[in-house]
């Protein structure tokens, strides 16, 4: 269970990438008291939290209704994580990650954006719920759902502390610094995505895994 929590901590880690958020919040809130980026930093996160942990809990029932099995959506969901990595790494923002130039615009023209682009896509993006599907593989009431709860809950934890850090977050590390650590978790998450691809391919191949092992 250690290796499920330490496995899942550093997927979603990377996914949600807590680092990267904390400048594109502070553009967002430029301005603004820090009562108020603090209200929405808090609502930003809960709104996210809600999201991936309905989806935590009812994602393989989704998956079932739509008659999806759980090696295909690993090949899918892999690829999907792959084309994420090649954004932090090359860091581009296309939507998959964060948010579009477009939404920013749309962003700064609203009062409040802790439910969009903060909560979505920003935190709760496609990254992170294909990230969540693919971890969650046990029935809801167990061990192994607890911890995926828990682990997801630690890391919007960490993404709440980066939010409320922003501004000295961004004078620390600066555009440059951020995007560094930002390739980084990309190199990471490129070769997890690999993993995922591998373990659909072998489900749905069986002698394919035993060339793999031989």
């Amino acid at each position: 269970m250690i290796d499920l929590a330490t496995h899942a901590f550093i997927l979603l880690f990377v996914v949600i990438d807590p680092i990267s958020l904390a400048p594109m919040f502070a553009a967002l809130t430029r301005g603004e008291s820090e009562a108020y980026r603090s209200r929405t930093a808090i609502r930003g996160v809960v709104i996210a939290g809600v999201i991936l942990i309905v989806f935590t809990l009812s994602g393989a029932y989704l998956l079932r209704y739509l008659n999806i099995n759980t090696a295909s959506f690993s090949i899918a969901g892999g690829i999907l994580l792959f084309l994420l990595a090649m954004d932090m790494v090359l860091v581009r923002h296309t939507g998959l990650r964060l948010t579009t130039l477009r939404e920013q615009e749309e962003a700064l023209h609203k009062t409040d954006i802790s439910v969009f682009p903060l909560g979505i896509p920003m935190i709760a993006g496609p990254g992170a719920l294909t990230t969540i599907l693919l971890l969650r593989d046990a029935p809801v009431l167990s061990l192994h759902t607890l911890i995926l709860v828990c682990v997801l809950i630690v890391v919007l934890a960490l993404a709440l502390i980066m939010l409320l850090l922003a501004a000295k977050i961004t004078g620390l590390l600066g555009e440059t610094g951020a995007n560094v650590i930002t390739r980084v978790l990309g190199v990471l998450l490129t070769a997890l995505a690999v993993q995922f691809i591998l373990n659909g391919l072998s489900a749905t191949f069986p002698a394919l895994a035993g060339q793999m092992t031989s």
